[in-house]
């Protein structure tokens, strides 16, 4: 047997495990559609003012310059947009981590750890805090949470530690 399957048998089977713990988190991006074609049109806007005033000065090339620099920042915020696309979601109960990361290209990866083998790992540097945090089951490291800010990794870990301590602890049942 393999430390992690990539699929996932019991996904919609009606099983009632309870949840113990699940999040699903992406690259915040401060800017929206909106805003982006705000600041594109006033980019924009500003250097067609100014290649404007180069050509009525005779210096036609530097028109044409003006719009390449335009197309550079449209071409960066779209890669920025693209890259804002990945997400990952993390799922424990009981009896399984299923771990769900999308990249920006819409790659997905699944992974399912037993929560009993599974433990946490936070490397953290005093004045900077938690700088990597990864799952680790039979010494291969599943890095989570790698676009996050510092502040929020720390909550994760604080979260996830929990959520791991009771599954490694059991689920009380009550007999009905």
């Amino acid at each position: 047997m393999s430390a992690a399957n990539t699929a996932f048998p019991n996904e919609g089977a009606g099983f009632d495990e309870p949840e113990l713990f699940s999040v699903r988190y992406q690259p915040h991006r401060s800017l929206g559609p909106r805003g982006f074609l705000v600041v594109m049109g006033i980019i924009a806007g500003i250097s067609f003012v100014c290649g404007l005033a180069f050509l009525m000065m005779g210096a036609w090339p530097v028109f044409g310059l003006f719009g390449l620099d335009v197309l550079a920042i449209w071409w960066g915020f779209r890669l920025n947009f693209r890259a804002a696309r990945a997400c990952e979601e993390i799922t424990v109960t009981p009896s399984v981590i299923r771990l769900r990361h999308v990249t920006a290209d819409g790659t997905e990866y699944r992974e399912e750890l037993n929560p009993l083998w599974t433990r946490l790992t936070c490397e953290a540097i005093e004045d900077f805090g938690v700088q990597r945090l990864a799952l680790e089951m039979r010494g291969r490291p599943y890095v989570i949470g790698s676009f996050l800010h510092t502040a929020q990794r720390e909550e994760l870990a604080e979260s996830l530690a929990r959520a791991l301590a009771e599954a490694k602890r059991g689920v009380v049942r009550s007999a009905v």
